[in-house]
């Protein structure tokens, strides 16, 4: 098993847990849980609003399992070039979070809309280390193939 591989196994158990808290106990303040948002709770008194929150949670939840199988698949099936072009996707798709949703969650934390306060922060820094995890795993794999 190459470097790539257990990047992509860590990324796996990771999303896995997820879409575990996201189905079962999506209002924790744990891992991803939209406890965080303070609206989350707020939403539970319209039941307009919360159904479509929960709507939401279960489609983003619906699509990780997309990504998880896809990527259980190039582990089963894919060759090492596979799996170094999946880890550069990961990594190029993973920045998109930069994009639109850091600028929100920031923008929601420095209103107060976030508990615990400076969430935004270590949401932002866990991302990076997804990308850097992926980034590091994908230099080691490259180096390795130069000196072999």
């Amino acid at each position: 098993m190459n470097i790539l591989s257990i990047a992509i196994i860590v990324f796996l158990v990771l999303e896995t847990s997820n879409v575990l808290m996201l189905y079962f106990t999506p209002g924790t303040r744990r891992g991803n849980g939209l406890g965080v948002f303070n609206a989350y709770e707020k939403s539970k008194k319209d039941p307009e609003v919360h159904a479509l929150v929960r709507y939401l949670i279960n489609w983003v939840a619906g699509t990780k399992i997309i990504f998880i199988a896809l990527l259980i698949v190039i582990l089963i099936t894919g060759d090492t070039t596979t799996k170094l072009y999946s880890v550069i996707a990961l990594i190029l798709t993973i920045v998109t979070y930069f994009w639109r949703l850091h600028p929100a969650i920031k923008t929601m934390d420095s209103q107060d809309q976030i508990t615990p306060k400076g969430y935004s922060k270590t949401l932002g820094l866990m991302i990076i280390g997804f990308m850097a995890t992926f980034a590091v795993a994908m230099i080691i794999y490259l180096l390795k193939s130069l000196i072999l």
